[in-house]
């Protein structure tokens, strides 16, 4: 099988660094562009650092971008113009900057996901099956740890999951998007999905969906223990996205569920 060419965004983040590391070990690709938004003189794998330029990415079948989101649009813009696959897994981004994605998805595949994770895209189909099984007596709301360093809260794991709930429920999740607290040790359920963000020490990441009817509760958690399992599941949908035409996917897809 030919190697897939693979251009990596933000090379010298944590999850750029990650992705680097995992394409050491996958025989299916073949490292040949690492970029970062700002001039670096220096060089990962033998590869020099770059901008974002045409130049970067016109030799890859596949970027993957872990940034921010003003990078990850100029990432698109020249994508969309040299007709390259994205996978993003940057968060953070407004409604509109998500409506603009889905503008650049009518002229190339994008594989958007807020987290890489197998077992957290299956924390999202479940949280949707619980909130559409349990109904309009349980209330609902999330809790997640980070890492010190992260800057955005809630995460766009967190977002994922109240999405996952908000289809469960059949409705538009930013209609559903209640109070972000930070750093908070308890937090309320409402009925908005209110959601509580922890940023401490170096934790990968936790995630929990509570749903509580005041006479039970139940409880949706996932545990990351390894960054490799996000760069893993990056590079699956490099992989899979290979085969699609232009569309906005996501990893729910990746894995076929219905």
């Amino acid at each position: 099988m030919k190697k897939i060419n693979l251009a990596v965004t933000g090379c010298m983040g944590r999850m750029g660094q990650q992705i680097i590391k995992s394409v050491k070990s996958d025989k299916n690709f073949k490292l040949i562009s690492v970029t970062e938004n700002h001039k670096i003189n220096k060089k990962i794998n033998g590869i020099k650092i770059n901008l974002n330029t045409e130049q970067a990415f016109k030799n890859a079948n596949v970027i993957i971008d872990f940034t921010i989101p003003k990078c990850t649009f100029q990432v698109l813009k020249i994508a969309s113009k040299l007709k390259k696959r994205v996978v993003i897994g940057t968060t953070g981004f407004t409604i509109r900057e998500e409506n603009l994605i889905r503008k650049f998805s009518k002229k190339i595949p994008i594989l958007k996901a807020g987290n890489m994770s197998l077992g957290i895209n299956l924390l999202m189909y479940l949280s949707e099956i619980a909130s559409k099984s349990l109904g309009k007596k349980f209330l609902s709301k999330i809790f997640e740890v980070h890492h010190k360093h992260k800057k955005d809260y809630p995460s766009g794991t967190a977002l994922m999951l109240g999405k996952g709930i908000a289809i469960g429920k059949n409705q538009n999740f930013y209609n559903l998007l209640g109070k972000k607290f930070l750093n908070k040790k308890t937090f309320p359920y409402g009925n908005k999905i209110n959601f509580n963000s922890i940023r401490k020490g170096e934790v990968i990441g936790e995630h929990e969906v509570k749903f509580s009817s005041g006479k039970e509760i139940i409880t949706l958690n996932h545990e990351a223990f390894d960054r490799a399992l996000y760069s893993e599941g990056a590079l699956s949908a490099a992989k899979w996205l290979m085969g699609k035409k232009a569309g906005l996917y996501s990893m729910r897809d990746l894995m076929n569920f219905r």
